[in-house]
Parts: structure tokens; sequence; C-alpha cells
């Protein structure tokens, strides 16, 4: 197992579109022989009804466009249903606006994820609409990038 000291085998440096400013932060990714550990620490989460974040892996290599647009749909190369795509990660839980994740998967390798994107949604993901949760707006991205 990697211990998250280590140095991360990739990262995605997150940064807010203009509904959402002031959201910054890391969502690093750590192969392990058990799968890829994605460790998400981001702060300035705006202000919401329930505080909880959809968070995703976009099949995109680019967080281009005025609303995130060029990040695309959620990584996911087998053409599964949601929630079994590969880029499916468990919501955000905000405090005071920051968020901290810790989640090993083994649905996806860093070979398969390297240039994609990850993106923050405006609203939690429901686990069950079709094609992509219900999980609303774009409101933050970052590519991911070999360290």
């Amino acid at each position: 197992m990697c211990i998250p000291g280590e140095r991360p085998c990739g990262i995605a440096r997150v940064r807010g579109g203009d509904d959402a400013p002031c959201v910054y932060g890391t969502v690093k990714f750590y192969e392990t022989g058990n799968g890829v550990l994605v460790v998400a620490d981001l702060c300035g989460l705006p202000d919401s009804e329930t505080g909880i974040f959809g968070l995703h892996i976009h099949e995109g290599n680019s967080c281009g466009g005025s609303n995130f647009e060029q990040t695309g749909g959620h990584y996911n190369p087998g053409g599964q249903l949601h929630p079994s795509h590969p880029g499916d990660l468990p919501p955000l839980f905000s405090c005071c606006g920051k968020a901290f994740l810790a989640v090993l998967t083994d649905r996806f390798s860093m070979q398969q994820i390297l240039g994609r994107t990850v993106v923050i949604h405006d609203h939690p993901d429901d686990l069950h609409t079709q094609p992509a949760g219900a999980s609303g707006e774009k409101i933050a991205c970052g590519v991911i990038c070999p360290c």
C-alpha cells in the first residue's frame, strides 16, 4: 500500500470557474498494489443547501470553456450505467468551505486517467439518474498531470 507521504503519481490542481472563483486545491493520485488512492484536499467551496458536492473524473483533457465544457462527460470507457462509471467518485462534504477525501478505487489505473480532468459539481451525485447523477453544474476543474 502506498503511503500518502510518498510522492503521488499524478496531481490535478483544481481551480474554480466563474460560479465558484474561490475554489482551489489538489486531487492527488497514488498507485498502489490494490488500486489508485485518490486524495482530494480543497478549499473555498461555496455555500450550498446541502454542503455536498459531486466529484468525478471526466473524459476530456482540458478545463476550457466558460463552464468547463471541454471536460466532456464522466470517464466511462466501457459505457456502463451510472453510478458504475470508472470516473464516479464519492461526494465531497464541505466543512466551512473545506473538504478532504481519501478513497481507494480499482475502477481505473493511473495510465488510464493521466491527462483527463477532475471536476467538482455544485450538487451531490444522486447515484441513479442517467447519465451523470443529476450532479449539476461544473464549478471547478483540474487536469490530471504526472508528477
